[in-house]
């Protein structure tokens, strides 16, 4: 299990799918050397440098968590049950009920179809809240999503972080 990096009041908390296995085992979120979480939040405006995923809890000091959607580490994300998801939506409304972040991005689209019921969404931004939080659909940066370059995902985190910026006091 993946510990969240989490606190009250969080300008955004991305929300990974679930655990992969290296970061599961390493205790670090996006420790995959081909994951491309951590290079995509710094050259969309995030962060000031390229966080480490050894210093993944220093995403707190720039107002930013993680989470995850389902607790169980998988080698894919495809290996999960819609059960397991069903299963995780009440945790995950308690928790960001309790937390109040101000946008939740979801990285890909699996996990806010499964826990909104949706059929069908687009990227970015949604016109429902959740929990009182804006939702924003980024695409998953996992080195296993090969149908998003890394421009592709540097120019989508960016919509959402100048829209932040322009909407966030």
């Amino acid at each position: 299990m993946l510990t969240d990096i989490i606190s009250k009041n969080l300008k955004v908390i991305f929300c990974g799918i679930n655990p992969g296995l290296k970061s599961a085992w390493d205790g670090h979120h996006f420790s995959g050397k081909s994951n491309r979480f951590w290079k995509v939040l710094h050259q969309s405006g995030f962060t000031p440098n390229q966080i480490e995923a050894t210093n993944d809890t220093s995403i707190l000091e720039f107002g930013y968590g993680l989470t995850t959607a389902v607790d169980r580490a998988t080698a894919r994300a495809d290996q999960l049950s819609k059960e397991e998801f069903a299963n995780s939506i009440e945790v995950f409304r308690n928790k960001m009920t309790e937390f109040q972040p101000k946008y939740i991005a979801f990285l890909g689209k699996a996990a806010y179809m499964a826990f909104s019921g949706k059929k069908k969404v687009l990227w970015g931004k949604q016109e429902e809240d959740f929990c009182g939080a804006k939702v924003w659909i980024l695409p998953n940066p996992s080195g296993l999503n090969r149908g998003f370059t890394i421009d592709q995902l540097v120019s989508a985190y960016s919509e959402l972080y100048l829209f932040i910026s322009r909407n966030t006091n």
